[in-house]
Formats: structure tokens, sequence, C-alpha cells
């Protein structure tokens, strides 16, 4: 049983990555963000939590860090602010903790002789397609200080590759989506919305399309690159190698649920227009040559999965629905 730990495993993506690394037979130390209510964020909710190492603690922390990857054999490193609206209000933070923070972690990998560490970037590093589909050669673009800041960590990541030879890929999965996703992104939000009985909800723009990624493929994704050599060294896109428009995938919600709900465009979900992303569509050659990676989940199976656990009452309830969160 190898041991390996996942950083921002309180997370949407972190927890499910818990759970099946639990399910494979993984020994899992998982990161949770320390904070004085030491509630474990969405680790909670895991039937398998008897089988996880919770650690509290704070990356922006170097000699927390040291701490954290000993005796670990795999790191996966998801620890990240990624809320694009909020990284407009508060940029310092997310250099802070996106960029310092994958600094901390690749430093104690390497103090701590980490067999394997799995750095997690983002499609928006790639900004609005220059070409389509996006590989892993694609100009980036730091069209938000998010994006900005997640290309500083991925250099910094492949920096220690190139200088120290630390075991490491660059996971860049497209956009994730599925159950437990936070409400500020836009498929949990009309969900969660029209399950609660909205006739009409508050959008930004539409036509912006994406490559969605249901999360367990995402989380197939990460597994698949720690467990393939040719891996070491290289940035990896993890997507699905498909295209829609956010109003597209709007009409399958709409349409999987029932409802007649109306859009509203609301000029205080606009994000500037040079950082607006309008095009992304990842090409996944990479990872399929590399590894054999393959996803499971068309977009209309993975959004008939994300509905019918966010309708269940007592998921639902989590949520603020009506309140919106940057």
């Amino acid at each position: 049983m190898k041991k390996v730990l996942v950083t921002g495993a309180d997370g949407f993506i972190g927890s499910h990555l818990v759970e099946m690394l639990v399910a494979q037979g993984y020994q899992v130390k998982a990161l949770s963000q320390y904070n004085s209510f030491n509630h474990w964020g969405w680790l909670e909710n895991l039937a398998c939590l008897n089988e996880v190492e919770v650690v509290c603690g704070d990356i922006r922390d170097p000699h927390f860090c040291k701490h954290l990857c000993k005796d670990v054999d795999v790191i996966f490193h998801l620890a990240a602010l990624i809320a694009i609206p909020y990284s407009y209000v508060a940029p310092d933070s997310y250099l802070d903790t996106n960029a310092k923070g994958t600094l901390n972690i690749c430093q104690a990998a390497l103090e701590n002789n980490v067999s394997r560490v799995i750095h997690t970037s983002t499609s928006e590093v790639y900004g609005t397609a220059k070409y389509v589909p996006i590989d892993e050669q694609h100009p980036l673009q730091p069209q938000s200080p998010y994006s900005a800041s997640k290309i500083a960590a991925d250099s910094m990541a492949m920096s220690f590759y190139n200088s120290f030879e630390l075991p490491l890929t660059i996971a860049r999965p497209f956009n994730t989506y599925g159950p437990r996703q936070s409400a500020r992104a836009v498929i949990p939000t009309i969900i969660s919305q029209i399950a609660e009985g909205a006739t009409q909800i508050k959008l930004g723009d539409l036509s912006p399309t994406r490559d969605f990624n249901y999360v367990l493929d995402t989380c197939r994704g990460f597994i698949a690159l720690a467990t393939h050599d040719a891996c070491i060294g290289e940035t990896i896109n993890i997507s699905s190698n498909y295209e829609i428009s956010i109003e597209d995938t709007l009409k399958i919600i709409k349409q999987q649920m029932h409802s007649n709900v109306e859009f509203i465009t609301d000029n205080e979900r606009l994000r500037p227009q040079q950082s607006e992303v309008f095009r992304l569509w990842g090409d996944n050659s990479k990872i399929r040559m590399l590894t054999g990676y393959q996803p499971q989940f068309d977009i209309e199976m993975g959004l008939k999965e994300t509905i019918a656990w966010f309708t269940e009452p007592a998921n639902l309830s989590k949520y603020k629905s009506t309140i919106y969160n940057r």
C-alpha cells in the first residue's frame, strides 16, 4: 500500500479523489485547511472517512509542509484558491496560496524524497483558445489574476523537475463539474436554484464554450498520471475533447429537470471583456497516448448524476443558492 497525500482534500475534486484512492487500496493522508471550527469540508461526508488520516494545516507555511510530506510516497497537490471573480478582489492571496504554496509543497517533497508529485494546473492558463483543440503547446495567457497565479505555480513546479529532478507531473484538468461543486460555478448554481423553485436565474455571459469533465473522470486522470512513469516531467491535459457552450449546457439541465426557468444576464457576473475566456476545448491525445486514459462520462450522463445529487434535500440544504458567491 502506497501512502499518498492529497492537499485540498476537503474540497470538491479533492474529496472525490480521496474516495477513489481509498477504494483502490491506497493509504491516504488528507490535508484540510486549518480552521477554528475543526471542520473538514467535504471530507466530513465520506463513508470511508475512518480509513483516512486527516491533517489540518496551511500550505502557505513551509515548515508545516515539510512535516506534512514526511513518509509520503505520492503527493496529489490540489490545494489552491480557484474562484476567478474573487481573484479580482484579492489577487495577493491567490499568489500567496497558489504560487508560494506550490513552492512549499515542492520543496517539502524534495527534502522528503517523495517518489511522485502530481501538481494541479487549470485550463484557465490557456485563456481564450488561439486554436482548437487546445494541446499542451498552446500559449499561456494570464487573463485573470487567478490564471496568472496558476501559471506562476506551474512554472515553479516544473522548475523543481528541471533543476532538482523532482519526479513531477503537471495535471491540467479542464472544467470539472459534479456532486459537491461550489455553487459559485455555473452548473451547480443552475441546478440548485431550479431545485429550489426559481423561475428566473441571473447569470453572466452564456456564449463561451467549455470542455466539461465529470469529476470522476478527472480523478481517474489524476491517478493515471501518477501510475505511469512516462508522465514524469510532462504537462498533460485532462479533458473530454468535447466543446459545448454554457448556453447549450444550461438547456440540457433545463430539459433534464423539466424546468421553464428564465435566464437573465446580470452585469455583476460578467467578467471584464479582456478577462473572459471565450473558448476552451481540450486535446486529450497526450494522456490517452501515455496512459490509455479515456473519459467514461459524456455531458448528458455527467449532468444526470450531478442533478441527482444536488436534488437530494440533504445535499441541497448545504447550499445558499440565492446568494451570489464570488
